[in-house]
């Protein structure tokens, strides 16, 4: 098996500053797990590595879309092994970062995710559902169909919700019934990083005025000049949507700005559901005592069992 280092936590708990730090230790390269850094374009508000950072270490899966042009899950899966497997062949460690716990637990999982295409016409009939009767009407003719699927979905995300139904009728087939989970095909060590909640939400608030003082406006009014619509599903991310509400004038900067802590604080508790303090597989570190150099030890100890 491929040895791999994972790195997972909350929003602004500090994964990427962290993994760069082990990579320069253990000779890695860093592998995004993170949705939102697939896309151009977008950078303040997704406060992806700058520059800089990407210079002092190689990272993946960064800037490789347009935000009209969406990834499925499946091609971030299918993606990331194939880097994982390259790293590995050069002598180097993969690092796999991000908050995106579907993407991590499908990685890991081996999850045989659903191929068949997209159904505009049966999309725009669930998305008229919504519309007329409200997301939980969605959710409801969820649970019908597939309860499984629908006890691992958060109700207030529309577009899984969609997913899911639209899987279960083309298919024929349970959405949850297709997401097989094979053994582990990586030799995989996983460290969470965490930090009180006073204080992740403290660093989330300093994050948000960083960014509008950053830019992030201009970095949306530059989106929405290149032609993106409102309604595409990287402009309804965190920061876009709020931002995209104030260029619109449905509300003030400073209201977006309490918008975008506020949904950020609800994204991170919707983010310890994937990843659980009692998880056997993860080591948990608050990040404030973590000790890199003995970490890259722990590491080291650990890829050289495969050995």
């Amino acid at each position: 098996m491929n040895d791999l280092l994972v790195i997972v936590g909350p929003t602004a708990v500090g994964k990427s500053a962290i993994a760069i730090e082990l990579a320069q230790r253990l000779d890695g390269e860093i592998v995004s797990a993170d949705s939102r850094y697939l896309y151009r374009g977008m950078d303040i508000g997704t406060a992806k590595p700058t520059p800089a950072d990407r210079a002092r270490v190689p990272h993946h899966l960064i800037d490789v879309t347009d935000p009209d042009q969406p990834w499925s899950l499946a091609q971030f899966r299918d993606a990331a092994d194939v880097l994982i497997g390259e790293i590995n062949r050069r002598g180097r460690l993969p690092i796999l970062v991000g908050g995106t716990g579907q993407y991590i637990h499908a990685l890991l999982e081996g999850w045989s995710i659903p191929r068949r295409a997209a159904d505009p016409q049966l999309r725009a009939g669930l998305a008229a559902i919504v519309e007329r009767d409200g997301r939980d009407e969605l959710y409801r003719r969820l649970q019908q169909a597939d309860p499984a699927a629908a006890a691992s979905i958060d109700r207030r995300n529309v577009r899984r919700v969609v997913r899911a139904l639209e899987v279960t009728l083309i298919t024929g087939q349970p959405f949850s019934a297709q997401r097989q989970k094979p053994p582990p095909r990586y030799h995989a060590f996983t460290v969470g990083l965490m930090l009180s909640r006073p204080k992740l939400y403290n660093r989330i608030d300093a994050r948000v005025e960083s960014m509008l003082a950053s830019g992030l406006v201009a970095e949306v009014q530059a989106l929405a000049a290149k032609g993106y619509d409102w309604s595409l599903p990287a402009l309804s991310a965190i920061g876009y949507k709020q931002i995209g509400m104030y260029l619109r004038g449905e509300c003030d900067l400073p209201e977006a700005g309490r918008m975008i802590k506020r949904e950020t604080r609800r994204f991170v508790r919707r983010q310890a559901n994937w990843f659980k303090p009692g998880d056997p597989r993860i080591q948990w570190f608050d990040v404030e005592q973590l000790d890199v150099d003995r970490l890259a030890e722990d590491v080291r100890r650990f890829c050289s069992e495969s050995s």
